[in-house]
């Protein structure tokens, strides 16, 4: 098992370092690769020197940590491009082309003539939006001015203007620059200038391909969810029907997992935002599944549909997630409590080290629970607790993941940056308490903090999305922290 996580540790950190830092730096990727895992193989290595019951040295890991985090940073700046080496693209751009399809190739748009920038400027009435400069560059016009009316009137009368004069050459975007200052930016179509080469349309719902995927998951879950039953390999030869244990992990973790991609592919359909259907990805070892995702291919309308779209999947997962649990945890067996075994170890489980967790064990399993209890954990608990675990990863408020969206859509793109290397930081100092945390707080110091704008960047929330956001975090909290000891005693667990 340590080498089946330490893989896939290695490859997630690869092609993180690979897509974030490559183009930055000129610095090989492979020895970035190799400090940021350094950690990762001291503590492997001590593993399979000690084992599991005798935990590393907290030195180790909190020097460790600390001497490659700098050594990472010096290397990374040592091989730092020069401006002049890296493309003069705004990051606005960039990001839209991203989130239209990602796969496609860059589409070359007729700039706007100079005989054109009177027809621009008519688009920007004076009431509405009070034009004072026109930025040109390569792929991009940048309008500043001052707002004079709502951010969301301005942005409807301005995207008519400009569809009316330029057609669907162009997809304005609505930001709030660093000043405060809400500024325009018109980027090429590119979905449009490929739809009048190819006049045929992507063919984005593949129901075969999904339905394989789905199928293959199954299996891959069925056969770690018999492993997790207690179910042999020679076991399983002599009696192949024995592989029917293995369901209810595999039926439980995969409900979990698709009512979560569903949530998302549902209300990106509301919003009119062309989205896949969500794939499983298979794998035959580790939970039997590396997850399940989907795609949108065209551009976000504004933050109210960021906010919608992300927070969908993260609470329809949840919400699956919550009976399935509780359920788990009350068929499963109390045991005395190890205060060696760690977090994840699913056979003497200490409730303890989240409050809702704890909380949920409390309800299941009564006064059977107590303050030297550990629980052996039913395979539908395991699928719950992974659940749960996938919830708090999801809504961690960094970058591309739900969380990032959700605090982007909440706060603003500039304020959702410093959040979340405020949360980078939370995270990588709890996982000196809960070493487990670790693996978990260097993932997150690999997804980069800005995330694709929506086109509307500008308008904000109402507050019944303010108030669910702000549930969402809390939601996030009670998982990853442990139980204050207060409450613990008050719980008599």
């Amino acid at each position: 098992m340590t080498f089946w996580f330490l893989l896939l540790l290695g490859l997630a950190t690869y092609l993180m370092v690979q897509r974030v830092v490559a183009h930055s730096t000129q610095t090989p990727v492979w020895l970035l690769w190799l400090v940021l895992m350094t950690p990762a193989f001291l503590l492997s290595g001590w593993t399979l020197r000690y084992g599991t019951k005798v935990p590393p040295p907290a030195s180790l890991i909190l020097w460790s940590s600390i001497i490659c985090i700098l050594l990472y940073w010096l290397l990374f700046q040592w091989g730092r491009r020069s401006p002049r080496d890296k493309q003069t693209q705004p990051q606005a751009i960039e990001a839209t082309q991203s989130a239209i399809h990602p796969t496609a190739e860059p589409v070359t748009v007729r700039p706007i003539e100079p005989t054109e920038e009177t027809q621009l400027r008519n688009c920007f009435p004076w009431s509405t939006y009070y034009i004072q400069n026109i930025e040109y560059r390569p792929q991009a016009v940048i309008c500043r001015g001052q707002l004079r009316t709502s951010p969301t009137q301005a942005y409807q009368q301005i995207k008519s203007n400009i569809e009316a004069q330029f057609g669907d050459r162009f997809l304005l975007i609505f930001q709030e620059g660093v000043n405060s200052k809400p500024f325009f930016v018109l980027v090429p179509n590119t979905q449009a200038a490929k739809q009048v080469n190819s006049p045929k349309q992507e063919k984005l719902t593949r129901p075969v391909l999904a339905l394989v995927l789905l199928l293959a998951t199954l299996v891959t879950t069925t056969l770690v969810g018999s492993s997790i039953a207690g179910v042999t390999p020679k076991a399983l030869q002599s009696n192949p029907q024995l592989l029917f244990q293995g369901l209810p992990y595999a039926l439980g973790l995969m409900t979990i997992l698709g009512i979560h991609e569903l949530g998302h592919y549902l209300t990106a359909r509301y919003y009119k935002i062309r989205a896949t259907l969500p794939y499983f990805i298979p794998v035959p070892f580790f939970l039997g599944t590396f997850g399940a995702f989907i795609q949108m291919r065209s551009p976000i309308p504004n933050r109210k549909a960021l906010f919608d779209v992300s927070i969908a999947g993260p609470i329809a997962g949840f919400i699956v997630t919550l009976p399935l649990l509780i359920w788990g945890l009350a068929h499963s067996e109390v045991v005395a409590l190890n205060p060696k075994i760690g977090m994840l170890n699913p056979e003497a489980l200490n409730p303890k080290y989240s409050i809702l967790l704890a909380l949920l064990a409390k309800l299941a399993l009564g006064s059977s629970l107590t303050a030297t209890s550990a629980i052996n954990l039913h395979p539908v608990a395991i699928a719950g607790f992974l659940g749960l675990i996938v919830t708090a990863l999801n809504l961690m408020p960094v970058g591309q993941l739900d969380g990032g969206h959700i605090v982007h859509a909440m706060f603003g793109q500039r304020t959702a940056i410093a959040i979340g290397q405020i949360a980078r930081l939370l995270l990588l100092l709890l996982s000196f308490i809960q070493s487990e945390y670790f693996i978990w707080a260097i993932i997150l110091l690999l997804i980069p903090l800005v995330d694709e704008p929506a086109l509307n960047d500008v308008t904000e929330l109402d507050n019944k999305r303010d108030i669910l956001g702000l549930f969402s975090m809390a939601l996030l909290v009670i998982i990853v922290l442990p139980l204050p000891q207060a409450i613990a005693n008050l719980l008599q667990i």
